[in-house]
């Protein structure tokens, strides 16, 4: 175990400044140095953590004030930091972004705050120079329990002008800057309808990004500013025998998971097995129940619909009385149909009732606070949890049959979300155990009858 181990928070004074490139040429450059790195993601993203994973070579942890109270948050935060040499957590949007102006709520500067990281602050500093410092002062200063302990620039436009930016901060007695990264187009990360594009980062990318950060920044300083004394490892937790096996649908269609859901169901004895709906021709042997997550089903949908194989085996499973729940992504796959950006219908698995097309524009984003409406495999009737939404699809009506959850929004209004069909559940919701480890009990317990 080390001695000491850095820890900090890389937090952009808004969304678009670079801090999801500078964190993942920071979790490669550490992790090439030999040193074992613990990457985290401020809220409910489900994409960086993948990249994250990629850079780094270890998971990535959400880290949701809402999604898993403050109590969840630093015992996710300690018992995934446990063993590291260094903690990198990526923010949120700007560092003061909350659910609501006035409140840190839901904010990077919240995470910083209850885990008392120190924050490294990301700028955009292209076309300027004096002006860092009170924009700097400006985010040093805002809120008491929030310390921003150094600066990296990005999208400066020579060495020159990183020179000019350090001698602005160190004038007016501000925190320094750990270096300046030169504009380059390379360093774009590429876009689509959900934002950043999701596959595998090219590994020589990341290693280039990690040298141009080797080269810009002093790192070692970045680490010596961020470095604490160790705590105390956490004991290995006591997990009991497996008595269930659940298939996880992972591939290129469905792959958002929030990894601290099947660490809940680990502890109450389910053992989780990945298969793909893809590429397989039919399900791994000796399951017990099957969750399709969040991704991307709308482009795979012709393939999707074409493994008859697949298709197959999961109704006949569904058939069998085993319990089936899908999410997002995971939740179009159960519906009847599902229209592509072209307009182009394919048949689903027909589970659930109702169909569901892409729009252009996004359909809903937002936390959610949940009710189930009746009996299901979270439990009975009445039972609460807690998620987030992102999707640009939407149903083409409202399905017939109950639905699964009464789900608020953070501005109260309620609305019906998914469907229970016996045996068969799903929404659009991205649902987090930490909420409620209770669900995560019965959905166990109820693929282990």
């Amino acid at each position: 175990m080390p001695d000491t181990v850095s820890r900090f928070l890389v937090a952009g004074t808004n969304s678009g400044c670079g801090k999801t490139t500078l964190t993942l040429g920071l979790l490669r450059a550490f992790a090439r140095r030999g040193l074992a790195v613990a990457p985290f993601k401020c809220g409910p993203d489900y994409i960086d953590p993948l990249f994250h994973r990629q850079a780094a070579k270890r998971d990535s942890l959400n880290l949701d004030a809402f999604l898993s109270g403050s109590d969840g948050v630093r015992r996710g935060f300690a018992r995934h930091s446990a063993g590291a040499d260094v903690a990198v957590v990526e923010g949120v949007m700007g560092l003061f972004d909350g659910n609501a102006p006035g409140s840190d709520a839901g904010s990077s500067a919240e995470i910083a705050a209850l885990l008392d990281l120190p924050v490294i602050l990301a700028v955009n500093a292209r076309g300027m120079s004096g002006s860092i410092a009170p924009l700097v002062r400006g985010f040093a200063e805002w809120r008491p329990g929030v310390r921003i302990v150094g600066v990296i620039a990005n999208n400066v436009g020579s060495p020159r002008h990183t020179e000019l930016l350090r001698a602005s901060l160190e004038s007016a007695g501000l925190p320094p800057l750990f270096g300046g990264v030169e504009r380059d187009e390379r360093w774009i990360l590429p876009e689509r309808h959900l934002g950043l594009a999701v596959g595998t980062l090219d590994d020589s990318w990341l290693d280039a990004l990690a040298d141009t950060l080797e080269c810009s920044l002093d790192l070692d300083r970045l680490l010596a500013a961020t470095s604490f004394a160790a705590v105390e490892s956490i004991e290995n937790e006591e997990l009991p025998p497996v008595r269930s096996r659940l298939g996880v649908a992972w591939d290129e269609a469905f792959l958002f998971y929030y990894r601290e859901n099947f660490e809940w169901l680990r502890r109450y004895g389910v053992e989780t097995v990945p298969f793909s709906p893809l590429h397989d021709r039919g399900l791994p042997e000796g399951l017990d129940g099957l969750s399709f997550g969040g991704g991307f089903p709308e482009l795979y949908a012709e393939r999707l619909a074409a493994n008859v194989p697949m298709l197959a085996a999961i109704r006949a499973f569904a058939a069998s009385g085993r319990p089936v729940y899908g999410e997002c992504g995971g939740y179009l796959y159960l519906l009847e149909s599902l229209t592509d950006f072209e307009g182009r219908a394919f048949p689903m698995l027909g589970l659930l009732p109702g169909r569901a097309a892409m729009g252009k524009k996004l359909a809903s984003l937002g936390y959610r606070e949940l009710e189930s409406v009746s009996s299901s495999m979270f439990g009975p009737a009445g039972t609460r949890l807690r998620g987030h939404e992102f999707h640009y699809s939407a149903l083409n009506e409202e399905p017939s049959g109950d639905s699964l959850f009464s789900a608020k929004d953070l501005r109260g209004c309620v609305r019906p979300a998914g469907s229970v069909r016996g045996n068969v559940a799903g929404s659009y919701i991205h649902l987090h155990f930490n909420s409620n480890p209770a669900a995560a009990q019965a959905f166990a317990e109820r693929m282990a009858k």
